[in-house]
This record gives structure tokens, C-alpha cells and sequence, in this order.
């Protein structure tokens, strides 16, 4: 009978191309797990050495001159633990995406990535060459098969490793979230598991980084296909799987499993980390928003607060001549529900009155139209932006992916700033993660989610004065944007044509704005940005 195999899974958060803290991390992980946990195997995610994904750093040379370095040190450092460590690594001249076994300060095997995404937010074909080999190594006499990622994804690689012999599957993943992206993984990882009949050790990271944010999630499917343990998501954790051996192959110890299957709740944790992280890993002291009594700024306001503390967060109330009284009052609700004490007021208006005088003679025989309701939006930019400058916090801007898809938004206005907190969320879906957030402490006043929404940038002004109904225009988006379907198929499933055709040359035509956008976490399958290149300048026509 095989020994017990105790492995430790190293679910961390680590910051892209700081080697020498990642370095640290793991060495310090590796003590625990070692000593606290009577680890035999401890396993860190994919890239773990330089964190997911470093891009264009990975066609510096120096990047490797200092992986090697952490490489060595941790192989000086920690002793009685074998260890797998993901890396990338420069060989004759090409670049792999690597993992290394380490054994009693030696490394005792290699593995290069086979399969390489080269889709959505993934360019690996850009830097990676990839590997033909399998890797399979030993541990008090079991035998492991090593993988990595995408490799999980495509039958080959874990096929090659089970004829080699491989009886546990052991993938490391730097797997960034979606909001079905859990169940994506346990799709797939299951169909391993049935074509295979070998047990699989996922292991992800955990994290921000920029735009992307990464779940952990990490877990152990038995070779019947079942999860047996799994560690907790957005959350940092070292998470202990036990095998003992048998006649049929390793056979799993079941621990406590951390089930979160709430969407709202998954997606809302993803957007504080998203904050949390952008805010910490760039060592901004604070952010600061501007908070209109709107349901978008409310939920940008109450993420940022979650995320880094009402302290760090500081809110101006920016009111213009259009601005309903009901709007102050419930922004100063809010920002008193959620204990904020650096609160201020700047009105807008008399600024407003000064640029149009300026402009009096510019504009003479024009009547008013949206561009001055633009400028009310740049005056509020502006002094956001004044404020960054003086005080080094982060403006966070507050639209959303319905507003960013048809330029329902200004630019160098409220798009002003660096971080786009909620850019890729619905609206629909704004208003239930609001509701979320209630359910678990009061935060947001309810009239704010019950009210129409209104830009208040014209008298008695409503968002459905320019848009349908969000009901019927997040789906027209979402079917467009993230499935890529034809506006014809659109109109097929039951959408009105004129209000396709509308929309989605409103989304042509506004991708302009969104190249200037900030940066913002991603919770769907296709966000505006790293996941949809479309061209500005495009004589593309839809055939309606």
C-alpha cells in the first residue's frame, strides 16, 4: 500500500513582474505547507514566479536573468518539500511557458506548455513556442502528470500523459474569471476525468491585474468525476488534497468543500478585488468618485468603499442647474450609510455659465443641443481630475457596459479618469448587484435603485429619452458584442429592426470612445477592450 500523498495547493496573489516578492511568497508558503501542513507536494499556479500575464515584459531578456535568479533561491532556500513552480523559461533562443519540479534543490523536471490560447484575453502564440513533451514525475511512489492550463482544455496533452503513466493529473492555471467561467472549468475538467479515469488537481490563481481578475477556485476531481475538495474563491489560501494509494490508482481523502454558487454575490467579490488590487498594486493612496445620486455612481461608490475602506475613498457632489434635489439627498444618504467622512460639494453651475459666456460668440445662431450637456460633463471631469492630481488618489469613473457600448457617455467627461470600475457590467445587472449588496447590509438608498435613470444634464432628462429599455437593449448588446451574432439573426429572435439597427450602429460607431477608455474589471466573456479589437475606421455595413 502507497503512503498518504499530502499535497498543498499554493491559491496566491501575486503581482506581475515583482519576481523577488513573488519569490518571497512562495518560499514563505512552502515553509508552511511544509511544516504546518506535513506537505509532501507543494503546487503554485501557471507563470507563478512572474504572475499572469506579463505581456511584452516577457521579451525582456533581463525578465529571465532575474526568474533564474528566484529560481535558485528558492531552490536554497526550502528542503523536504518537493514543489512545482510555474515560470517562464528562455532556452536557445525561444520562450516557453514552463513548470519546474523541484526536488531537494535540484530541478528534476521540466514541462513546457503544449496547448497555447491565442483567443479572447490570451496571446500566447505572441510569446510562447510550444512544447511536444509530457512530464512525468514521481512522489513517494506516485506518478504524477504535469500540465498546464490550456492543456487541460484539449484532450492531447493529459491523454499523453495518462499513456505515459501519469495516475493524477496535476494542472496549473493562471484562469481569469467570467461569470460562467466556473462552470466552464468543471465542464471540462470533468470530461478529462471520464475520457482518462485519473483524478486532476486544479490549481489557479488568485488575484487583480488590471483589467483581469482571477477567481482561484482551485479544486480536486476524483477520477469518477466528483470534486472532493476545493478552496474558497477570491480569496488567498493554501489548500490541503490528500490521496491514499490503491489498487485502482490514488483514491482522494474528501474534505470541506466552499460552494459559492450566487452569481450576483461571485460577481460582485470580483469586482472588489478587481478595485482592490488596481488600487493597492499601483500604491495609489485612495480613490475619489463622483457621486450624483444615480444607481451606477452608487455602486461604484459602495464597491470602492468594500474594497479599500470609506477612509481611502473620498466623494464630491458635483450639482448643476438640472440636478433634482432628491439626487443630493440621496448621495449624502448614501455616503452617510457607508460612514464616509471625506464627503464635499462643488457646484457645477456657475463654472457651466462662465464656459458659455466664453463661448457665446462661437455658438451665436446655434441653438442648444447635446453639447452643452457635454460641457456639464467635462466641468465635472475636470474637477475630479484637479482633485487626482492634488491628492494623488484615483478617480474612478462610473459607467457601465450598456452606456459604453452606445456612447451614452462623454468623453473626457465622466469617462475621465483611471479606473472604470463597473464598465463591464449591464445595467440590468447593476441594478441586481445593488439589490445584492442590500441584502447583505444596507448601503444604497433604495429610492436610488427604484428612480429612472437620468444623466440630469437637461431638464427633466431620462435615459429612455435616448435609449429602449434596458431590458431590451442589454440582451441586443450581449448578443452582439459577446456571441457576435449578425444584427439579421437579432432581429430573427424577436427584436424589433428598427431598434437593432439603432443600437448597433450606435455601438459601431462609438468605438472610438471606447479605445480612450480607462481600464475596468472584466466579468463577461467578451469585455470592450483586450477581448474585442474592432477597427475605429470601418466601412463594414450591416445588411438589414
Amino acid at each position: 500500500m502507497t503512503e498518504r500523498l499530502r499535497i498543498v495547493i499554493g491559491q496566491l496573489n501575486f503581482l506581475v513582474g515583482d519576481i523577488d516578492g513573488n519569490t518571497d511568497k512562495m518560499i514563505e508558503a512552502m515553509t508552511t505547507a511544509r511544516d504546518a501542513m506535513q506537505a509532501d507536494l507543494m503546487v503554485f499556479p501557471e507563470l507563478s514566479m512572474t504572475a499572469y500575464p506579463p505581456e511584452d515584459l516577457l521579451l525582456r531578456t533581463d525578465l529571465y536573468e532575474q526568474v533564474e535568479t528566484g529560481l535558485q533561491c528558492i531552490l536554497n532556500s526550502v528542503t523536504g518539500i518537493d514543489v512545482v513552480i510555474g515560470y517562464p523559461c528562455l532556452q536557445a533562443g525561444k520562450r516557453y511557458n514552463a513548470a519546474a519540479v523541484l526536488h531537494e534543490k535540484t530541478i528534476v523536471a521540466t514541462y513546457f506548455k503544449q496547448t497555447l490560447p491565442n483567443y479572447a484575453v490570451f496571446d500566447e502564440e505572441r510569446y510562447f513556442i510550444a512544447g511536444t513533451e509530457t512530464c512525468i514525475f514521481d512522489v513517494k511512489g506516485y506518478r504524477l502528470g504535469l500540465t498546464i492550463c490550456e492543456d487541460l482544455w484539449q484532450p492531447h496533452a493529459v491523454q499523453q500523459a495518462v499513456g505515459q503513466g501519469a495516475e493524477l493529473i496535476i494542472n496549473i492555471n493562471a484562469s481569469p474569471f467570467h461569470s460562467n467561467k466556473k462552470q466552464e472549468r468543471m465542464r471540462i475538467a470533468k470530461a478529462r476525468v471520464q475520457e482518462n479515469k485519473v483524478p486532476i488537481v486544479y490549481v489557479n490563481q488568485v488575484g487583480g491585474q488590471d483589467e483581469l481578475v482571477f477567481d482561484g477556485g482551485s479544486f480536486a476531481m476524483d477520477a469518477a468525476g466528483n470534486v472532493f475538495t476545493s478552496a474558497r474563491e477570491f480569496e488567498e489560501e493554501l489548500v490541503l488534497v490528500e490521496f491514499d494509494g490503491g489498487v485502482s490508482g490514488p483514491q482522494p481523502v474528501a474534505r470541506p468543500l466552499h460552494q459559492n454558487n450566487n452569481l450576483e454575490k461571485r460577481v460582485y467579490q470580483a469586482l472588489v478585488m478587481g478595485v482592490h488590487d488596481y488600487v493597492h498594486k499601483n500604491r495609489f493612496p485612495g480613490v475619489v468618485i463622483g457621486l450624483s445620486g444615480g444607481i451606477d455612481s452608487a455602486l461604484t461608490c459602495v464597491i470602492a468603499v468594500d474594497a479599500l475602506g470609506a477612509d481611502k475613498v473620498e466623494v464630491v457632489l458635483m450639482p448643476s442647474q438640472y440636478t433634482a434635489d432628491m439626487s443630493l439627498e440621496d448621495a449624502r444618504e448614501e455616503a452617510e450609510i457607508l460612514g464616509m467622512q471625506n464627503v464635499c460639494e462643488i457646484s457645477v453651475t456657475n463654472i457651466f455659465q462662465a464656459v458659455l459666456s466664453s463661448l457665446e460668440e462661437e455658438f451665436s445662431g446655434l441653438s442648444a443641443d447635446t453639447t452643452e450637456e457635454n460641457i456639464q460633463a467635462r466641468i465635472r471631469g475636470m474637477l475630479l481630475m484637479a482633485i487626482s492630481n492634488k491628492s494623488g488618489k484615483l478617480v474612478l469613473t462610473t459607467g457601465n457596459k450598456s452606456e459604453m457600448a452606445v456612447g451614452y457617455a462623454t468623453l473626457y467627461g465622466d469617462m475621465a479618469g483611471g479606473f472604470a470600475v463597473i464598465k463591464d457590467v449591464p445595467k440590468t445587472l447593476v441594478y441586481r448587484l445593488a439589490q445584492y449588496r442590500n441584502s447583505v447590509s444596507m448601503a444604497i438608498p433604495q429610492r436610488i435603485i427604484e428612480r429612472e435613470p437620468s444623466a440630469e444634464l437637461a431638464p427633466e432628462q431620462k435615459d429612455s429619452d435616448s435609449l429602449p429599455p434596458y431590458e431590451t437593449l442589454d440582451p441586443i448588446i450581449e448578443r452582439y458584442v459577446e456571441l457576435d451574432e449578425s444584427a439579421e439573426a437579432i432581429v430573427e429572435a424577436g427584436y424589433d429592426a428598427d431598434i437593432v439597427r439603432s443600437v448597433v450602429a450606435m455601438i459601431d460607431r462609438n468605438e472610438y470612445k471606447r479605445r480612450q477608455a480607462a481600464p475596468g474589471v472584466r466579468i463577461s466573456a467578451k469585455a470592450f477592450g483586450r477581448d474585442r479589437r474592432y477597427p475605429i475606421t470601418s466601412g463594414f455595413r450591416h445588411r438589414l
